[in-house]
């Protein structure tokens, strides 16, 4: 009896890991993806506050001291 359930829970055991191993190698171009979309919004949120600052320093030059 406490063999059958032994080997019950080894068999789950094994069958558990094998999911976990499967689910990890399908995830794999997950991670790539991420770092590409949060390169592309870097980039981008770094040409907003470049035109943000030209636009700025255009203005605050064109301003007539006197």
């Amino acid at each position: 009896m406490f063999r059958t359930r032994l080997d019950h829970l080894i068999a789950a055991t094994r069958t558990h890991l094998a999911r976990v191993r499967q689910a990890a190698r399908s995830d794999a171009g997950y991670t790539t993806e991420t770092v590409l979309v949060t390169a592309l919004l870097a980039i981008l949120g770094l040409t907003v506050v470049g035109i943000i600052v030209a636009k700025v320093t255009g203005r605050a030059n064109g301003i007539d001291l006197g």
